[in-house]
């Protein structure tokens, strides 16, 4: 029986700030785990340093859930973002390793195939509107069937999701010691973003899939009046409406418009979205394999969804690691209530330490056929990007006070 001998946590920063799980076993085996956790990856980076990799050694690979299991019970304080990042980093290197072992690529571990290939959606941004029109175009000239559309609000020039630079430079989080702090107004936004998403479907129409997100930023009360305003567009959906602490909110939502909605990329365990689901009060998941405890939980989580005829929506941004998207893709495309996947082209520094196989074809992706999870690290590259702070911004209301909700 293998066992594993070593399990070495890499942290790297070619453009973003990335923390990578490293599993080696006795066989010579290795496998990788994203464990990125945007803003606070070394808090992740020591949990597993000091904690997990010592209750590694020795152990079985192939027993994933029991490792699981094991993890996030064994510790007693369960859940919390940087124990499922840390838990989803060992599970994810598990699958890859098990793979390997296998000859086989994950998916096929996961059941086989259910589509083949997973689509996604990419994001047009503008600091106004001709500008976020001119980039709706370009992606459609690169094959995308679904778009997220995001300006910027009158007045508040840095607002969130707006992307600056070429297609591949996406929403780069302010470098330093403190994270940069935006100006934001509701009233304006509320004002504005209806008029954007009707200019995008005045000049495209509709064959396409267009998408939005609110960036949690409204009240139920706010969220409804948005979506109400936005039913003629036909959205594929309104992400992020309100913060989901209290769940029980988006009732309100629900019942004030049709405007499917998603919710998730914050989530990390399944405890975070079953009432949103078992209740039907989001049409999408947007929980990620890093941010909700790996693999073996994800599929809980979209197992659950699938009962309720809720789809699967991934979060993908570029403060995942290209190890998270091979992982994810391999998901998606073995899940029946699959809906689509977040993706976000990584900066070219990024695959100088990341070699993935996975494609990116008539706007869907295509897990790769080599065993495991198809992802490379360049461990010597990587040894050349130390870590840089870098930190999502803080919103602040017209009147200085943290944006609440």
């Amino acid at each position: 029986m293998a066992t594993i001998t070593e399990a070495t946590v890499i942290v790297t920063s070619p453009g973003r700030n990335f923390v990578t799980l490293k599993v080696t076993t006795s066989d010579g085996v290795t496998g990788l785990g994203d464990a990125t956790l945007n803003g606070r990856e070394l808090a992740v980076a020591s949990y597993l340093e000091d904690h997990l990799v010592p209750l590694l050694i020795g152990r079985d690979p192939a027993r994933i859930e029991d490792m699981w299991q094991y993890l996030y019970k064994g510790a007693y304080w369960r859940r919390g973002p940087v124990t499922m990042t840390a838990i989803a980093a060992v599970d994810t290197a598990l699958w890859d390793i098990k793979g390997k072992v296998a000859g086989m690529p994950v998916y096929d571990l996961l059941g086989g195939k259910a589509r083949d290939g997973a689509m996604v959606y990419g994001h047009a941004s503008g600091g106004d509107i001709p500008e976020l029109l001119d980039d709706v175009a370009h992606f459609q000239e690169m094959g995308y069937r679904a778009i997220r559309a995001q300006a910027a609000v009158p007045g508040s020039p840095g607002t969130y999701g707006i992307r600056h630079g070429t297609v591949a430079t996406v929403y780069e989080p302010a470098t330093g010691a403190l994270p940069e702090e935006q100006p934001w107004s509701t009233e304006a936004y509320l004002d504005f973003a209806p008029r954007y998403l009707e200019a995008v479907r005045e000049r495209f129409g509709f064959d396409f899939h267009l998408l939005h997100d609110v960036h949690h930023r409204l009240s139920p009360t706010e969220a409804g009046r948005l979506g109400r305003s936005l039913e003629d567009l036909r959205l594929f959906w309104m992400e992020d409406p309100t913060p989901a602490e209290l769940q029980d909110s988006f009732r309100q939502i629900r019942l004030s418009t049709t405007t499917p909605i998603a919710v998730g990329e914050v989530f990390n365990s399944i405890w975070d979205c079953q009432q949103l689901i078992t209740e039907r009060l989001i049409d999408y998941i947007r929980a990620s394999v890093v941010h909700a405890g790996g693999i073996t939980h994800l599929r809980r989580i979209f197992n659950l969804a699938e009962l309720y005829q809720v789809r699967t929506g991934s979060h993908g941004a570029t403060d995942l690691s290209p190890v998270s998207m091979a992982a994810a893709v391999h998901l998606d495309v073995t899940v029946p209530n699959f809906g689509i996947q977040e993706y976000m082209a990584h900066d070219p520094l990024t695959h100088e330490v990341f070699r993935p196989t996975y494609e990116l074809r008539d706007g869907a992706l295509h897990p790769s056929e080599a065993p495991g999870l198809g992802i490379e690290l360049d461990e010597e590259a990587a040894a050349r990007f130390p870590y840089d702070p870098k930190y999502l911004p803080v919103s602040r209301r017209t009147d200085g006070s943290v944006h609440d909700w």
